[in-house]
């Protein structure tokens, strides 16, 4: 977008924490409107990591899905190249005249793409940084996290414990007199980049859990096991971004001894609770987002309302929104 342009638009963006329904609901918004579904997940964009990010399977994709299998797992893929690469993709549906619909849980992600926003850039391989990843690899990520918790609890609390890349940079943020947590504050103030329309389910918290777990049985039942030992020869390790993911790293704990099975399962249930915890509290701090309650809500009668409002025929009040 060029200097003092308004922002282009519109572009649905449909986010919620994981399991809540997003893909499907996304997939009946773009049928309708004819466009693909961009997908905004910080782990979809690897290839070969399909059961354990809950891909769309190829075949069973009612449209096309953009934003995934760009990269492979062995690549330390950032947010600012998913920004430059996600626009890239919105800038050409927008273009053929479509309207764009962006589906994931990864709130940053997402507003790098529809918010004017720009990241500081870290010195790969100096000796502050090399010193932090020292630190992870031979004390483990959580102690990593730990220290950045006892220094910087904001900063903490918006970081998963386990995206090393993201700890170290906010640690050297510290160390260069710049909060993490300030850098980022006020996201649902920041300019907008494209006319963006952000729709955020949810559901009793109970149900929530239910699906998370019900979903995480299947990914075993689906063969996550088995798709972890087949990246591994790619380059899937703890060491890199990919490696980190809630559902690969406790299977790459198990193959190398640290735990059974079983516990992973329950580790695996439990950290994807508290990552819909952090992405439901980050959502709940954009006031842009109109919510959707699909306890009283369907997901036909809300992708008709999502569309109605795309399309500016203001239907969605027919909608009961939570």
């Amino acid at each position: 977008m060029t200097e003092g342009a308004s922002p282009r638009g519109p572009v649905i963006c449909i986010v919620g924490p994981t399991a809540s329904g997003k893909s499907a609901l996304a997939e009946l918004v773009a049928l309708k409107l004819g466009s693909p579904v961009i997908s905004v997940d910080a782990m979809q964009v690897y290839r070969g990591m399909d059961v354990g990010t809950a891909k769309t399977p190829e075949g069973e994709r009612k449209v096309p899905l953009l934003m995934v299998d760009v990269t492979d797992v062995s690549d330390d893929y950032s947010v600012q190249r998913f920004q430059k690469d996600a626009r890239a993709v919105v800038d050409s549906q927008l273009d053929a005249g479509l309207v764009p619909v962006l589906c994931g849980g990864t709130g940053l992600y997402l507003n790098a793409v529809i918010d004017k926003m720009e990241f500081p850039a870290g010195t790969v391989g100096d000796d502050r940084r090399s010193a932090y990843e020292r630190m992870a690899d031979e004390q483990g990520s959580d102690a990593l996290y730990q220290l950045l918790l006892s220094r910087d609890p904001e900063s903490a609390a918006l970081i998963h414990p386990h995206n090393v890349r993201r700890v170290v940079r906010a640690l050297e943020m510290l160390d260069e007199g710049v909060s993490y947590a300030k850098h980022h504050e006020g996201l649902s103030k920041r300019a907008p980049y494209y006319q963006a329309r952000i729709w955020g389910l949810r559901m009793a918290r109970e149900r929530l859990y239910e699906r998370i777990d019900s979903r995480v049985d299947q990914m075993f039942d689906q063969g996550l096991v088995d798709e972890v030992k087949d990246l591994i020869p790619l380059g899937l390790s703890t060491d890199r971004t990919s490696g980190q993911a809630i559902g690969y790293k406790e299977i790459l704990e198990v193959l190398q001894g640290n735990c059974s099975f079983d516990e992973a399962r329950e580790q695996i249930k439990r950290r994807t609770r508290h990552y819909a915890k952090r992405q439901l509290s980050w959502f709940g701090h954009d006031q842009r987002v109109k919510w959707i309650d699909l306890d009283q809500t369907s997901p036909e009668e809300a992708a008709a309302a999502i569309v109605s409002d795309a399309l500016g025929t203001n239907s969605s009040s027919d909608m009961k929104e939570a």
